[in-house]
């Protein structure tokens, strides 16, 4: 048998074992995926600031990304596309090629709001994702064109924190002034919801289109410079931005007195304005900007790449812009390496993702829809990491989540920090790692914020207004002629040289010193009103006749309808004034009036209640106490009442007795003392009395009634069903007087404040009761939603809680006059309600002492009571322990005595056993009186036959 030689075989293993090995190496290298390209587009405006950084910074992300991840299998593939102009029609052509030709995944661009807009809109359409670093504008959003993802924060998250740095400094009106645009004007209207919430008002605001010429800006300007708001929010694009400020410095207006405050957008961008304006252009504004920790690792180690690569990209860039790295920096890296992060979480590419598309078609209605668009949008929208250049990238509602800003203030060409905002937090100074366990500024101050320098180098706050220099002038309406005697109220006079007209009263003064508390000028002219009702002129100004109201004008219902009232600087309410009749020693029973029916009632029954409890305690033990019924009735009354005058003679035997007593003499005598004082005063001093106190009385008679002409008493009254026929309208204090003097009315129903002036004049005979209706009192008048009723209102507040009101009123309506004559008018009886501690102190110690007695009684007798009880029924118990307790106590020290010693004689505590007696129990404790009545019950007998000794 022949054999292969063996070294054949050991070297064809050993070739075997080569190519083995050798497919072992090269066969994962010849099996591995191959990248796969990942299209993606990107637009961007080559000329705008915004435009450079992207250009710079998308491919600086993608390379950082897959220099990080090597291994990627979906590599992003930039489509780039420039939008020259950075107008919509270029923008839309560049995505529509993107879409229909590239067939891109997703656009990384457009870099502004109307671009973004349009282009959204077709990524919707194409089920494109659009993935804007830029487009801030809320006109734009992801809830409207769902294919739209905003990198970038919301315009709208600035607003709060731009109404908190207003209401820090107190300013109370600013004029936003915005590029006329989709970017410009979609912030307004929630910076004046914002503002409204501070309460600081937009009296009016500043469009400037993006074309317009210096001219036409300087007029813009000059128009503001004439009014008095000197507070401006500047909400623009850099170019159009750049040209503002060269006017408004050329103009003055970046000097002393003016505030600026710019918006996010350009705060973030201070380096490029700065480099295409004059030195020193921005001083002293202040700027809020989205809040970034600039000091990190990661963003000052990108920094130096960064402005490298962007000085070799933009070879005329400033270099101080290159070194700037804002908001719009790490928005482009972060939204390159979201999609590219995205693009990798993708499990399965379609090359040829649109379906329905037809080539070379302009058709938008042929544009196809993508079949990985709505993956790759998920995956967009559920990307998050935490090493991004801001920190934590991550989306909410498809838009960045970020609402911390910073306060800086310009100075020297450099933005200083003043404060940081967030939503949480409010406004505060300074930023640390203990920041987020502070509480929430809800009233933001000035003390939150650090030292500001304004324009002009000052540091002194600039109120934010000035006198205008051109304005028009609110007209106020003043009714008229007012009427004779109440021109301490309102009075206009006209000369008749001049043809000048002068206001004066009380209400001018006081409208007049509001006006000037207001934290801005109120350019205004009186204009009289004749012969109209206030109710008339409440419609005017409903009708914009007029713009204010200053009059004695009384807040209703009924007139708050046709405008707004301030807060009322004067107190009101409806009252009357009757005649005084004196009552003294008139009434033969005036000695019953010092105390009501009640306290007469409450007082008797008190008497009568004392007297019982002192019989109840004294009648075991006292022999004054005991005796036949009605003379025990007669001592009760006549113990009770002498008390009245400290004079019971009955002696007092038990404690319990002496304390109820003391405590009381003590309540009689206080209320003797009172009775006394009352009855005095009503004998000795004279007693007037208004003949009505009740305005019900009042109505009721058939009695007339006055009130002041064109007031709305006379609605009041009718509405109290008084009989129009019983009123008579009057004009002036001495047609009151007159009319009450002649007796043609019994009363006088009006406001307050105008019966008081008469009673300044007609004091002595006449008074003035209080109606529980009640009115809001005196107000001025401005159209409904004028802001000046909420300014007012509060200069009104500090006007009357402090001494201007005092001086006013005593200036117009001198000092507070005492009528001598009325000193005692409304001496009121007294009656049960200030007596009643009184009374309960001594109602509860009576009880106590009873209760006290009663326990002592049960306890003495517990045995008695326990037999009776058990061989009687209730109320036949009830009625023996009765008159047990009817009976002497023999055990008191009152009725021990020596008694002679006797075969009859027994021991007073003894226990007796009584038979036939007739009553309904069997034993009981006898007294010596009742065994001296049994023995000579039966006389004759040596032994009492019922009796057991």
């Amino acid at each position: 048998m022949k054999t292969k030689p063996l070294p054949n075989l050991l070297s064809l293993f050993h070739h075997h074992l080569f190519i083995t090995s050798l497919l072992f190496i090269i066969l994962p290298t010849l099996t591995s995926s191959q990248p796969i390209n990942f299209k993606v587009g990107f637009i961007y405006h080559p000329d705008s600031p915004n435009g450079m950084i992207a250009k710079t910074t998308v491919p600086m992300a993608l390379d950082d990304f897959y220099a990080k991840y090597p291994n990627s299998i979906n590599r992003v593939s930039l489509v780039p596309r420039p939008s020259p102009g950075g107008d919509i029609i270029t923008s839309a052509s560049a995505a529509l090629e993107l879409i229909m030709d590239e067939k891109v995944h997703a656009i990384l661009g457009p870099g502004t709001s109307p671009e973004s807009a349009f282009v959204a809109e077709l990524g919707t359409k194409a089920k494109v994702p659009i993935v804007s670093p830029s487009a801030t504008s809320p006109s734009v959003s992801h809830s409207e064109a769902p294919y739209f993802i905003r990198a970038a924060t919301n315009d709208t998250t600035q607003a709060r924190a731009i109404a908190a740095v207003v209401k820090a400094f107190g300013w109370r009106r600013v004029v936003p002034i915005y590029q006329d645009d989709d970017y410009g004007s979609s912030l307004i209207p929630y910076l004046v919801d914002e503002l409204d919430g501070v309460e600081a008002q937009i009296p009016y605001r500043q469009p400037i289109a993006t074309s317009a010429s210096d001219k036409d800006i300087e007029d813009f300007l000059a128009e503001l410079m004439n009014g008095q708001t000197r507070v401006f929010i500047m909400h623009m694009r850099i170019p159009l931005a750049t040209k503002v400020i060269n006017v408004a410095n050329n103009l003055k207006m970046m000097s002393d007195g003016y505030v600026w405050i710019l918006t996010d957008a350009l705060t973030s961008q201070l380096s490029c304005i700065h480099a295409i304006t004059p030195p020193g252009s921005l001083e002293g504004v202040l700027g809020l900007t989205t809040y970034y920790n600039m000091t990190g690792t990661l963003l000052q180690n990108f920094r130096k790449r960064w402005t490298r690569q962007f000085l070799q990209d933009h070879p005329d860039a400033d270099p101080v812009v290159a070194r700037d790295i804002n908001r719009y920096v790490i928005w482009a890296y972060d939204a390159a390496w979201a999609v590219a992060m995205a693009a990798e979480n993708m499990k399965q590419i379609d090359h040829n993702q649109f379906v329905n598309a037809r080539k070379g078609s302009t058709d938008l209605l042929s544009m196809g829809v993508s079949t990985t668009g709505e993956e790759f949008l998920n995956s967009i929208l559920n990307t998050t990491f935490n090493d991004s250049l801001g920190g934590v990238f991550k989306l909410v509602n498809g838009e960045l989540d970020l609402s911390q800003f910073r306060i800086v203030n310009v100075n020297g060409g450099n933005d200083r920090n003043i404060g940081y905002y967030t939503p949480e937090l409010g406004l505060f100074k300074e930023w640390s790692a203990e920041i987020s366990n502070a509480s929430y500024s809800t009233s933001p101050s000035r003390s939150d914020l650090g030292s500001v320098i304004w324009p002009g180098d000052s540091t002194v706050q600039p109120k934010g207004w000035v006198e205008p220099t051109v304005s028009k002038k609110i007209r106020i309406a003043v009714p008229g002629p007012v009427q004779e005697g109440f021109k301490v109220f309102l009075n206009m006079e006209t000369d008749n040289v001049t043809n000048q007209t002068t206001a004066s009263g009380f209400v001018i003064d006081m409208f007049e010193e509001a006006v000037q508390k207001l934290p801005y000028a109120l350019p205004f002219e009186y204009v009289q009103v004749l012969h109209k009702k206030y109710d008339d002129i409440m419609k005017m100004i409903g009708d914009g006749m007029y713009d204010a109201v200053v009059a004695d004008m009384t807040i209703t219902y009924n007139r708050s309808q046709y405008a707004d009232f301030t807060l009322p600087y004067m107190a009101s309410g409806l009252s009357m004034v009757v005649p005084v009749r004196n009552e003294r020693s008139k009434n033969a029973w005036i000695f019953l009036k010092p105390l009501k029916v009640d306290l007469w009632l409450g007082s008797f029954a008190f008497f009568v209640f004392t007297g019982a409890v002192i019989w109840a305690l004294e009648h075991r033990i006292n022999d004054d106490f005991r005796g036949p019924p009605a003379n025990q009735l007669g001592t009760v009354f006549y113990f009770s009442f002498s008390t009245l005058v400290f004079a019971h003679r009955e002696k007092i035997i038990s404690n319990l007795s002496r304390f109820v007593i003391i405590v009381w003499v003590f309540v009689v005598l206080i209320l003797q003392a009172s009775y006394t004082a009352s009855l005095t005063s009503m004998l000795t001093v004279q007693r007037l009395t208004p003949t009505y106190s009740d305005i019900n009385d009042l109505v009721n008679s058939k009695e007339k009634i006055g009130y002041l002409a064109d007031s709305f008493t006379k609605d009041f009254l009718l509405r109290m069903r008084v009989d129009e026929s019983r009123l008579l309208a009057l004009k002036s204090p001495d047609s009151y007087e007159e009319a009450m003097s002649n007796h043609s009315i019994a009363a006088i129903v009006d406001e307050t404040p105008y019966l008081q002036v008469f009673l300044n004049k007609y004091c002595d005979n006449y008074t003035m009761v209080n109606l529980p209706n009640k009115t809001s009192g005196f107000g001025f008048v401005f159209p409904k939603g004028s802001s000046l009723v909420t300014d007012l209102s509060r200069v009104i507040l500090n006007l009357t809680e402090g001494d201007t009101s005092t001086r006013l009123n005593e200036k117009w309506f001198g000092e507070p006059l005492s009528c001598p004559n009325q000193d005692s008018l409304y001496s009121q009886s007294l009656d049960i309600v200030s007596f009643w501690g009184l009374f309960l102190i001594t109602g509860v110690t009576s009880v106590l002492c009873c209760l006290i007695q009663l326990a002592m009684f049960v306890m003495q007798n517990s045995h008695h009571i326990r037999h009776i009880t058990s061989i009687n029924s209730f109320r036949s118990s009830l009625r023996t322990v009765a008159r047990i307790y009817d009976e002497k106590d023999l055990s008191s020290h009152t009725f021990r005595k020596t008694q002679p010693s006797s075969p009859y004689n027994f021991n007073p505590g003894t226990p007796m056993s009584i038979s036939n007696h007739g009553g309904p129990f069997s034993s009981e404790r006898m007294s010596p009186d009742t065994y001296e009545v049994e023995m000579h019950g039966n006389a004759g007998n040596e032994t009492p036959n019922n009796v057991n000794i």
